[in-house]
């Protein structure tokens, strides 16, 4: 199980989220997530979601099909999806280009928020000895806000350009 500490400038609150992946078969595995908010003292946040990975050469790919409950929106569904091509040519594929959306339903179906997101990633392993180093910088394209993170082995840092943020560190 991998679990996280969790804080955000817009919730003002810890939160202690675990995600649990059960393999499927080598490319499809079923991911179980749920966050608690210290501040409230209870769960703010459940996702059940099937997953599949299309891995090739020059593009990796991710769909997400599942059920959520969250204390805002209540009981809902979520479909996500993802691509990676990358941009630099050598063995490690250090730089990316991925595109990203997500779409959140309610249970009537009618009801959407949306988001999609286009980023260029750069990876580093090894900067330093056993440091591993991502930067990213993106654009929501649904916010029309441009965003960045960086991440350094189980600490990550994200902002936008309206001043939110939020950290996360990987226990």
């Amino acid at each position: 199980m991998e679990t996280s500490l969790r804080y955000s400038s817009a919730a003002k609150s810890l939160k202690i989220h675990a995600k649990q992946n059960l393999l499927i078969d080598p490319d499809t595995f079923f991911q179980i997530r749920a966050e608690l908010d210290t501040k409230l003292g209870s769960p703010n946040y459940f996702c059940a979601m099937l997953r599949r990975i299309y891995d090739q050469p020059q593009l990796s790919s991710r769909f997400g099909l599942g059920v959520q409950y969250d204390k805002f929106q209540k009981l809902g569904y979520i479909v996500r999806g993802k691509m990676e091509f990358p941009v630099t040519s050598n063995d490690d594929n250090s730089i990316r280009f991925v595109v990203k959306g997500r779409s959140d339903i309610d249970k009537e179906f009618k009801q959407r928020r949306s988001k999609g997101g286009a980023e260029f990633t750069w990876s580093i392993n090894n900067f330093q000895k056993e440091q591993d180093v991502r930067f990213k910088v993106g654009y929501d394209v649904v916010d029309k806000i441009p965003y960045m993170q960086f991440r350094e082995n189980n600490w990550t840092i994200n902002a936008d350009s309206k001043g939110r943020w939020n950290i996360r560190y990987d226990l």
